[in-house]
């Protein structure tokens, strides 16, 4: 008997349930009989149309194909969905029995720590984080729901019923940054899980419907600023994700049963970017706790920089399209996903090399730990977008180099790569960078790109005329400069509105261009107030700033004005003097964050910046932040690597410092077993949970018959298994016993998985009468410190013969 049972009463547990609960449960009882006869009577229906208008059986089929296969689907998210829901419940030991392999983040990393305290802390306050969080939805997300819905001709959205739930986030761990910090701020990620028993019903359009079983998970950053010397000492809070966390819910009723055309598609999709648009960067939720506090401090945005994209092209990706012979071409095109900014290339048709040529700019709040997503998609003409892969790259590895130009091998695809060029701005105060910036667009010849960075702070209005007689105006803020329109929200029945609202607007020319702003009442429809503001005049301003200052409405009341913030800065290229710190004071990282990206290490192979005199080549500088262990002789046997002790500077007394260990570009020996050797880069990123595999090369394979010169290839498997799924393959080098690959392979896998599993290194030629002759083999065990826990290792590795292995 549980201890609720025992508190209550013999006469609380045997009464008989109440009146109201029967009918409830007859009502439930009849509507469920309903659904199931409405479901049988439509199932006939289909069935006799088909029949009745002699169709071919093809019309039958296909949606019973489909419907199993949506089932299958279906009933696999709700599995997945229970087990989240019940590691929500479950405490520390089950979840790690439960999920080895995708363990709490602070079982991996030393400068996460723990939170159960958090946790009960959350358990108590989230009635009332509860009540808020309704307040939220029905504020701000219902309206931009509905703003949303109109694009697609839905109208009459509207959340009826709001239920939380009893269970609360969880917090699976939390980092607190204590270097390269101001002083004035307090910085910490939390790991946050909500895997929670809402109950949320809509109406839309006519038709009710609900969400339940909603779930999120990413990592949440909090920033604490400014600190001050009364209570409550911290004046507000910044609260974002990163990056988009993943989302997922189960929608219920009409809505999800009619499901026509892809509705539920369109409502998941939505919700989505809703709550991209209210907490993932550039987007944050301010909440300011002291009123001394004032909300510029809090509500201005506060870019680090600019990142230019350029997507050049993408080669060997998948074949989608269906063609009498069989698969056909792809239809490719990409998004480029920066936080919360989105970009889309125009779609090559009928190609699997397709060349882009496509250049984009996103603003960068927030360098460390935030990622640029590249998600290629196989356009179709019946609406459907088939996945051709996908690459992530750290932000910080862009910003420390200041330019990279690589090419990235595609997860979740059989084959593919993508090529990026990526360069990094920082902001200026300095109107001397502006010709410096205008030269380099105008070098380009890419006229959407920019040379500096508009912030604008919206903070009131005062005076507004009436838009009608005897009624307040419901104002908004419409804000443009050049093509990008911006709106604040609106402020109902009041001609004094208060919007502090920050914005961002990338300038081609701040010499020519202007800000555009309007003010719109929302019942009628009619600009009540106009201003246009040349930036020309900001440049003339100290430091390109204006704070808090009252402007003139044109085309208002004569006591009409707006109060706003104007901050303009020049996009400066990267420079190698400009990186003594690798991030701002407001960027935090630590001894831990230099742990190696397998991004980062795939650039300094893969890639070539454009070679200038005042920069550091890609490889260079990214083998100095990895600090990858370099071996320069490497003896190997069945299951072992043995590495010599590398030679010590005869400059270097015992006490000190060991110089950086390189590996040798080439190698004169042909190896052990006179196969030949090849060169490797294996490193382990625990933050990502990825295993970074880079061919470099291979030399001295043996030509045994001059008039039969090998066309090596490396396959790589991940042992125990051999799966399919875990092969790897380089491209074929024609006629070359020294080839060059140069190719990066990526594994998701995680640290548990990592110490029990090896590395299959395979070396063929595509020269053989049956199949690919096997030149030589190695095995890599993957449970060794400086792969699993350390920098990674770049070595020479002998090869040997394929019988030692079997």
């Amino acid at each position: 008997m549980t201890g609720a049972s025992k508190e209550l009463s013999p006469e609380k547990q045997s009464a008989p349930p109440d009146a109201s609960e029967v009918a409830k449960t007859k009502d439930d009882s009849i509507m469920s009989l309903l659904y199931s006869f409405a479901k049988k009577v439509v199932t006939v229906g289909i069935i006799y149309f088909v029949g009745y208008m002699g169709w071919s059986v093809a019309w039958l089929i296909t949606p019973v194909i489909l419907s199993v296969a949506r089932e299958s689907w279906r009933k696999t998210n709700d599995t997945r969905r229970s087990v989240a829901k019940a590691s929500a419940l479950a405490n520390d030991k089950d979840v790690i029995l439960a999920r080895l392999h995708d363990l709490p983040a602070w079982v991996f990393f030393p400068d996460v720590e723990r939170c159960e305290w958090l946790n009960k802390i959350l358990k108590q306050v989230w009635p009332n984080a509860n009540f808020y969080a309704k307040n939220l939805i029905k504020e701000s997300i219902e309206p931009n729901i509905q703003q949303a819905m109109a694009a697609y001709k839905l109208n009459g959205f509207k959340f009826d019923r709001m239920i939380l739930g009893t269970i609360p986030p969880r917090i699976g761990g939390v980092k607190v940054y204590d270097k390269n910090v101001s002083r004035n701020e307090i910085i910490m990620d939390l790991d946050l899980f909500y895997a929670g028993d809402c109950d949320i019903s809509f109406a839309l359009s006519g038709l009710r419907g609900g969400i339940k079983d909603f779930q999120i998970h990413g990592t949440v950053r909090v920033i604490m600023k400014p600190l001050i010397s009364q209570m409550p000492l911290i004046g507000g809070l910044q609260i974002f994700f990163l990056n988009n966390p993943n989302i997922d819910f189960n929608l219920v009723g009409v809505v999800d049963l009619l499901d026509m055309p892809g509705l539920s598609d369109i409502l998941r999709k939505i919700i989505v970017e809703q709550v991209a648009a209210i907490m993932v960067l550039p987007n944050k939720l301010p909440i300011v706790l002291s009123d001394g506090v004032p909300a510029l401090s809090l509500k201005m945005p506060e870019p680090e920089g600019v990142l230019r994209i350029h997507v050049v092209e993408a080669k060997d990706l998948m074949k989608k399209d269906i063609s009498v012979l069989g698969k056909g071409k792809s239809d490719p095109y990409a998004i480029i996903s920066v936080g919360a900014q989105q970009f889309r290339t125009q779609t090559i048709d009928n190609t699997v090399n397709p060349k882009w040529d496509y250049w984009c700019e996103a603003c960068v709040d927030v360098t460390h730990q935030t990622l640029i997503g590249i998600k290629l998609f196989d356009w179709d003409r019946t609406g459907d977008h088939d996945p051709l892969g996908r690459a992530t790259v750290e932000i910080s590895s862009v910003t420390k180099n200041g330019e990279i130009d690589t090419w990235l091998t595609l997860e979740q695809a059989k084959h593919g790569l993508v090529h990026l060029r990526m360069t990094w701005f920082k902001l200026s105060s300095d109107k001397a960078d502006l010709k410096q910036a205008l030269g380099e667009t105008q070098h380009l010849r890419v006229t959407s790109m920019s040379t500096a960075l508009l912030t604008v702070f919206i903070d009131s209005a005062k005076n507004l005329p009436q838009a009608r007689q005897q009624s307040q105006p419901d104002p908004y803020l419409v804000l443009s400069v050049g093509k990008k329109n911006e709106q604040t929200s609106v402020q109902m029945r009041t001609d004094a509105p208060v919007w502090e609202q920050g914005f961002t607007f990338l300038v081609g020319n701040p010499d020519n261009d202007t800000l555009q702003l309007k003010v719109i009442d929302q019942k009628t429809g009619n600009t009540i107030g106009m201003l246009t503001y040349i930036l020309s005049a900001l440049m003339e301003k100290k430091n390109l700033e204006i704070m808090s200052q009252p402007f003139q409405l044109q085309k208002s009341g004569p006591e009409s004005k707006i109060v706003m913030s104007l901050s303009l800065r020049i996009l400066k290229r990267y420079r190698e003097q400009d990186a003594v710190a690798t991030t701002p004071d407001k960027a935090p990282s630590s001894e831990a964050d230099s742990v190696l990206s397998p991004e980062a290490a795939a650039l300094s192979h893969q890639g070539s910046i454009r070679k200038q005199d005042s920069r550091k080549s890609t490889t260079s500088a990214i083998m100095e932040q990895m600090s990858i262990q370099e071996e320069p002789f490497v003896v190997s046997t069945l299951n072992t690597v043995m590495m010599a002790t590398p030679p010590r500077s005869p400059n270097l007394s015992d006490g000190g410092t060991e110089l950086l260990r390189r590996s040798p570009s080439t190698t004169s020996s042909a190896g052990s077993a006179g196969l030949g050797r090849i060169q490797l880069t294996v490193a382990f990123n625990v933050q990502r949970q990825r295993l970074l595999v880079i061919v470099h090369k291979i030399n001295n394979i043996p030509l045994k018959d001059p008039s039969n010169i090998p066309d090596p290839y490396v396959k790589l498997y991940l042992l125990p298994g051999r799966s399919k799924e875990s092969k790897r393959k380089t491209n074929v080098v024609k006629d070359n016993c020294d080839p060059v690959f140069d190719t990066t392979f990526e594994y998701i896998i995680s640290n548990a998985e990592l110490v029990n599993s090896e590395l299959e290194v395979t070396v063929c030629t595509q020269k053989g009468f049956f199949g690919s002759p096997v030149i030589g083999m190695q095995k890599l065990s993957l449970n060794d410190p400086d792969i699993s826990s350390g920098p990674g290792i770049k070595a020479w590795y002998d090869l040997l013969p394929e019988s030692k292995f079997e």
